[in-house]
């Protein structure tokens, strides 16, 4: 068994273009960057700053301009049904009271 796997490695290697060892290829990390540590936390911040400015001023901006105010419905008659007498009095328990 242990024949084999020799045979088979060289054939491999034969098969590559010769018996030279190939190194690995080079892992880049993300430390090894060309790029400063404190340079991309200071942008990261300016970039986060800047964002939270732009939200704040769009949400005041929507808060200002108000909403539109609809018509009230007609009150009809039909929405409003009461079959039985309820046991506190013909309003509803949390329904204001208007006397005339």
């Amino acid at each position: 068994m242990a024949m084999a796997s020799v045979r088979s490695g060289l054939l491999r290697a034969a098969l590559r273009g010769g018996s030279r060892p190939t190194a690995p290829p080079k892992r880049g990390f993300a430390s090894s960057s060309h790029h400063d540590d404190a340079y991309e936390t200071a942008k990261w911040e300016k970039i986060t700053y800047l964002g939270v400015a732009t939200c704040t001023v769009l949400a005041i901006y929507n808060l200002s301009k108000g909403h539109p105010h609809h018509e009230e419905p007609p009150a009809y008659p039909y929405l409003h049904i009461r079959n039985k007498e309820f046991p506190w009095g013909p309003d509803g328990l949390f329904e204001r009271k208007e006397h005339h």
